[in-house]
């Protein structure tokens, strides 16, 4: 059986900074550091964490006084925000940088007045950090369905933003609709989808158009971007599973299969992705896999103050 990797795939520049935001806290500090949310939505990752000291919470009632406490990739609401500088908290923010990026147009487009359509998915922790910037004014978009549904006229004063992680194509119909329906609706200067989702769905059609049987998708069922590029991949037409490791691969899956894809969410190690081919090639004689010709990536954004190479290597010390 070939095997064709998808270029790129795995993590992205804000994954790999907010991790790195967690094990610096974790090696400067001392455990527990406490995390707002999953870091990242990746089951391996969060469970290694967990085991070098990480304490996940979903509200701040759970951190005591005094401790340190790092806010996910994914963003938090102002007043989550509020609330840890309230308390005194030591904070490292490791909200992505692009999603910060989506924050600040949120808080500067409310105080211009308008009135806000966030395109995303309910209930994404992303999806409400974002809406949870602004005290109102601002509206969940799921679908065209839910752009038919708004009962706003092209007179009043509207924008919209989107979550970072969406399909680009369900994202297109969703503003092509607003678009038709308020030709006045305010853009944002450049996408809010993010360079990495935008490049691994991208990778994903490539794999699907080079004649793969099956696309294997590496990342955790809570990952809203692991679940897009299995959507992608059997919106062209391939069968697509969504795998947390090898472990649960189905090897009933690769009868008669030819050819199988094979990527990473954004969240998902590159170690995951070698245990799938270890796995492969010893259950269901896969080949040597070649890597398909794609986007390299080189992005990179820097860690936090508090956590520079001169505080770990003072820590070490």
């Amino acid at each position: 059986m070939q095997v064709l990797l998808a270029q790129p795939r795995g993590f992205c520049a804000g994954v790999t900074r907010a991790i790195a935001i967690v094990e610096r806290a974790l090696a400067i500090y001392g455990a527990p550091i406490y995390v707002r949310h999953e870091i990242v939505h990746n089951r391996t990752v969060v469970e290694n964490l967990r085991a070098r000291g990480a304490v996940f919470v979903d509200d701040l009632a759970e951190v005591p006084a005094g401790a340190t406490l790092v806010f996910s990739a994914h963003g938090v609401p102002k007043a989550v925000a509020d609330e840890a500088s309230r308390r005194g908290f030591r904070v490292f923010d490791a909200t992505c940088p692009l999603v910060t990026k989506v924050h600040r147009e949120v808080a500067r487009m409310r105080a211009e007045g308008k009135t806000i359509l966030m395109i995303g998915h309910a209930g994404h922790p992303e999806v409400e950090g974002t809406m949870g910037q602004v005290k109102d004014g601002i509206r969940l978009v799921e679908n065209t369905r839910d752009v038919e549904a708004l009962p706003f006229s092209d007179g009043d004063p509207l924008a919209y933003v989107t979550q970072t992680t969406i399909s680009a194509d369900d994202s297109r119909a969703v503003i092509d609709a607003l678009k038709a329906r308020y030709p006045s609706i305010h853009e944002p200067k450049r996408q809010d989808i993010c360079y990495a989702t935008t490049n691994r769905q991208t990778a994903v059609k490539a794999l699907a158009r080079a004649g793969v049987d099956l696309v294997l998708v590496i990342g955790s069922a809570t990952s809203s971007n692991s679940n897009r590029l299995r959507e992608v991949a059997e919106r062209e037409g391939t069968r697509a599973y969504l795998v947390d490791t090898a472990e649960h691969i189905d090897l009933g899956w690769f009868k008669d299969v030819r050819c199988v894809g094979i990527t990473a969410g954004a969240s998902a190690p590159e170690s995951l992705v070698q245990g799938v081919l270890r796995h492969l090639e010893a259950h269901a004689g896969a080949r040597t896999a070649e890597v398909l010709e794609g986007v390299e990536e080189n992005v990179a954004f820097p860690l936090p103050k508090g956590l520079w190479e001169s505080d770990l290597a003072a820590a070490e010390r």
